[in-house]
């Protein structure tokens, strides 16, 4: 693409360039050129965005909105949304390689988010206390945090800012939303929503840029009351020593390497195609991929081998054709680092039984073959280590037991599969797993009614659901004396 598309931030309602006018540009996972130039926010850019989150929240229109009026604000957001999300599809796709099939669905489906949270908006209530002590009144409230800092990866990116900034914006909270330095094109788009649902300036703030100086200083800015963050674990840790400088409460959706079970009694075609969606799915790029695939070892021959007959029918390529089932990946710093970790994979033991190397028909973008290695025991770096990729690792087991001791053996903790015709071992497993979310006999189902979040270095915290609008408020206890007697003398004890 000869001329760069130029994207602005948002901040205060105004679209603005970075206060020192500097860019980066943004590549085309499917040429490996750049095709947009996005602003590289500094830190005043970032503290001007937290203060206008910060009028916003204590003055003007959204400060004295009622819950039916923020309601009406998501609706709107939510149907402008589905109207437009072939627009949305495409742009994501140009940015982060993902196929339009995938992100024009998705772009639809994240406007049940804003449905579902524009109706929790009136729902949130406080409780009246039987308190112990006679005369008094004692009642709760539930209020806003004041400005919430949303931190989004490139990936599932509408999705993941929806079950932030949804429950967020319901409780009457503002927010100033940090897209990731790679593929913020999308996001930067969504910001037209805003303007267009008549959002109040300064209830949505979205900036862009790179942790250092613009992470740092959101997740560390005095005034942002609480941070919710998706993405790596290294970069997880640094968010939460930022913490320390506000006491912002934080929560942390992280990484994964899920397991992905299959017993003897399971229905293969299922399991199979539960399997190749599960890894191959987004090419891979999913925080909830299932790249662990443990099979029983009796089934394990005639299960590889559909896989892999279904595997190799799988069309990769340009991620704008509708045909296309698996695109590149999003930068090539991912495409580096899963070369050398299937490279080494080998020199451990592991078997490569499909793929292993970029497309030779694809000469330009960020292409990896699915691939799928077989392992001969769990010690291999390749089993826990999350590739954000296009690769699945398998390990035979012989009963439910050993099942159990392999999928718990990671220091991940965010999603499994379980696939079995036994509902009572259906139970058993998904209570033994250290998971936060565990899918039978199906896979990556999500909705805005069900929780999800991780255990262990996949995080602490849940998104989604009912419940989690809660996390984005906080109790107020009010105590009312009833009696028309003067207070007693308080040195008076009785």
């Amino acid at each position: 693409m000869s001329t760069l598309q130029s994207f602005q931030m948002l901040i205060n309602g105004d679209w603005v360039d970075a206060g020192d006018g500097k860019k980066f540009t943004s590549l085309n996972p499917a040429t490996g050129e750049a095709w947009a130039e996005i602003p590289e926010a500094t830190e005043a850019d970032i503290d001007a965005a937290v203060q206008a989150a910060s009028h916003a929240f204590t003055d003007g229109p959204w400060a004295s909105a009622t819950p039916t009026e923020r309601g009406g604000y998501l609706r709107k957001l939510a149907q402008l949304l589905a109207d437009k999300s072939a627009q949305f599809g495409r742009v994501e796709s140009v940015d982060t390689g993902k196929v339009i099939t995938e992100t024009r669905w998705q772009a639809k489906y994240v406007a049940d988010f804003f449905h579902y949270y524009a109706g929790c908006a009136d729902k949130i209530h406080g409780q009246t206390l039987p308190i112990d002590k006679p005369d008094l009144f004692v009642f709760t409230n539930r209020e806003p945090l004041g400005v919430v800092a949303a931190v989004v990866p490139w990936n599932s990116q509408l999705f993941l800012l929806a079950v932030k900034i949804a429950p967020a914006l319901a409780a009457g909270n503002s927010v100033v939303l940090k897209a990731s330095e790679h593929a913020p094109a999308a996001i930067l788009e969504f910001g037209r929503l805003i303007e267009q649902a008549d959002f109040p300036p300064g209830v949505v703030n979205i900036v862009t840029g790179h942790g250092e100086p613009g992470g740092r200083a959101l997740t560390s800015h005095p005034l942002v009351q609480r941070i919710s963050f998706t993405g790596g674990a290294a970069t997880a840790r640094q968010v939460v020593r930022n913490s320390a400088q506000n006491f912002a409460q934080v929560s942390l959706e992280l990484g994964g390497k899920s397991p992905f079970i299959v017993f003897d009694d399971a229905d293969m075609e299922s399991a199979v195609n539960g399997a190749i969606a599960g890894i191959f799915a987004a090419s891979g790029q999913s925080c909830v991929a299932g790249s662990r695939l443990y099979l029983q070892d009796n089934i394990a021959d005639e299960f590889l081998q559909r896989m892999l007959t279904q595997t190799r029918h799988l069309k990769i390529g340009d991620p704008l054709d509708e045909t296309t089932q698996i695109g590149p990946l999003c930068t090539p710093a991912q495409l580096e680092n899963i070369e050398r970790e299937v490279a080494f994979a080998k020199t451990e033991g592991g078997k490569v039984l499909l793929g292993g190397q970029r497309p030779p028909h694809l000469a330009t973008g960020f292409y990896y073959e699915p691939t799928i290695i077989e392992c001969p025991t769990q010690n291999l770096r390749i089993v826990d280590t999350e590739l954000f990729g296009p690769v699945l690792v398998v390990i035979r087991f012989q009963d439910e037991a050993e099942a159990i001791r392999l999928a718990n053996t990671t220091k991940h903790g965010l999603a499994a599969g379980i696939f079995t015709a036994s509902g009572a071992r259906s139970l058993r497993v998904a209570k033994a797993i250290r998971a936060g979310i565990v899918w039978v006999n199906t896979y990556r189902v999500v909705s805005p009614i069900a929780e999800f979040g991780g255990f262990k270095d996949s995080g602490y915290g849940r998104e989604s659901g009912f419940q989690a609008i809660y996390d984005y408020t906080r109790t107020k206890t009010v105590w009312v004396n009833l009696s028309e007697q003067p207070m007693r003398n308080p040195f008076q004890m009785r």
